[in-house]
């Protein structure tokens, strides 16, 4: 490694051991991600598309997953591209800037999405709890406030862990991860890192665990709301505006309790490789299929759209 243009860790780059060293599985990996994160940037732009041009589309719910498959899009792009690039380069290097700004962005954006899914889980029980006043309750301004506020909380937070982060001296150079990780990053330090372990468990607190208790209280009130619908219809009716939140929420939640509360094995490196994986690269394509192909509303927007087309055609 180079002496020239180091910066006060003593690392002026880093280098990744990515996911595997065979070449050849690199090549079909390569291939699997590129058709994936194509996936993620064209349903994602397609959700946003859609609610922007159908105006059936602009209710509170539909403004808080455009803005979830904006944060999704943003979330694939701060590692994807690096990933792919890596995986057809021998040696794997990013800048230390470039890293500071991977594991920042990426922490933000994550952070931030957990937030939403919060916010998103008090839209659906007003709207199913408080049906008459659901239009007064969830105005604009506070929708405004409540996306803006996640935002700032998300990217405060990783603000906070990245400082501490990259203040540690730093005694070597290869990070054992696809990406700039935190964790991944804490362990090139040469001091003891307990209070970074106990900040980054503060940090998962904050985005992580408060959101997940609004949710659970959320839905709480939506299960006993619905119990008390006569109608099998109108239960049904409930439940499906709940649907497609509900899916992504426990798949998302899911993933992180068993990061942090599931039982650990002696590969927790490669743990901990799947669930950046999964939050990376699976999460944002799955999120805009499970909006779209589980939502009435969704599809008669996009077939109202083709029809649209056709017609102009």
């Amino acid at each position: 490694m180079g002496r020239g243009n180091r910066n006060q860790t003593g690392v002026s780059e880093f280098f990744v051991l990515g996911l595997s060293n065979d070449w050849g599985t690199q090549i079909s990996l390569f291939v699997l991600f590129l058709a994936m994160y194509l996936v993620t940037i064209i349903g994602n732009v397609f959700i946003l598309l859609l609610i922007r041009l159908d105006s059936r589309l602009h209710i509170p719910m539909y403004f808080f997953l455009s803005v979830l498959s904006f944060v999704d899009l943003c979330y694939a792009s701060s590692i994807t591209p690096q990933m792919l690039v890596h995986l057809l380069s021998a040696l794997k290097s990013i800048s230390f800037h470039g890293c500071v700004l991977q594991l920042y962005s990426s922490l933000a954006l994550g952070g931030s999405e957990f937030l939403l899914l919060g916010a998103m889980a008090y839209d659906r029980y007003v709207a199913v709890c408080h049906p008459l006043h659901y239009t007064v309750i969830m105005h604009g301004q506070l929708c405004l406030g409540l996306a803006a506020g996640c935002l700032v909380a998300g990217f405060m937070n990783s603000l906070m862990e990245t400082i501490i982060t990259f203040r540690l001296p730093l005694c070597h150079d290869v990070i054992s991860h696809f990406a700039c990780e935190t964790l991944a990053v804490l362990r090139l330090a040469c001091m003891d890192i307990s209070f970074n372990k106990i900040m980054v468990a503060i940090s998962g607190l904050l985005v992580i665990t408060l959101p997940c208790l609004l949710v659970l209280f959320s839905y709480a009130r939506i299960v006993a709301a619905i119990v008390h619908i006569r109608s099998t219809h109108g239960r049904s009716k409930a439940f499906g505006t709940c649907a497609s939140h509900l899916t992504v929420v426990c798949m998302c939640f899911g993933a992180s309790i068993f990061t942090y509360f599931g039982p650990k094995s002696a590969s927790l490196e490669e743990e901990e490789k799947m669930v950046s994986l999964f939050y990376a690269v699976v999460a944002p394509m799955l999120n805009p299929m499970i909006y779209s192909l589980r939502n009435k509303e969704v599809m008669a927007a996009f077939r109202n759209l083709l029809e649209k087309f056709r017609k102009k055609g």
